[in-house]
């Protein structure tokens, strides 16, 4: 069983939506074999509370828009580490220090990569980020 093509399109869709928001690192998991309760995940990283709270946001508003519904979150408060679960996809948002601290690819790595359109998530440099 792979991901449903609903679920890869809305990881696409939430990973451009967290690369408009200036979301680093994106790595989309296809979990579907491994979880019987979602078909991937979507792991991206913030500089800051401030930037993981604005990513997560703006994800949640595409894909609301999208149709897809919401049905749990964790961690807004605390801006380090934020799920959103809309049932097909999950999208965790890190502080970069969280990623690497709970290295999520690790404890997933058996789980074949989702392929995103090329560029999003790139690192931008502190010039190229204020021009924006």
């Amino acid at each position: 069983m792979t991901a449903s093509d609903a679920a890869l399109q809305r990881t696409v869709l939430a990973a451009t939506a967290a690369s408009d928001k200036l979301a680093t690192d994106l790595v989309a998991l296809d979990v579907s074999e491994h979880i019987a309760l979602t078909d991937a995940f979507l792991i991206c990283s913030g500089r800051n509370e401030r930037m993981v709270q604005a990513i997560a946001d703006h994800v949640e508003q595409r894909l609301l828009e999208d149709g897809a519904r919401r049905l749990r979150q964790e961690g807004r408060a605390g801006g380090r580490w934020i799920l959103l679960d809309f049932g097909d996809i999950v999208v965790h948002v890190f502080h970069e220090e969280e990623r690497l601290y709970y290295q999520l690819e690790r404890l997933w790595r058996d789980c074949p990569v989702i392929s995103l359109p090329a560029g999003l998530g790139l690192n931008v440099d502190s010039d190229t980020e204020q021009a924006l």
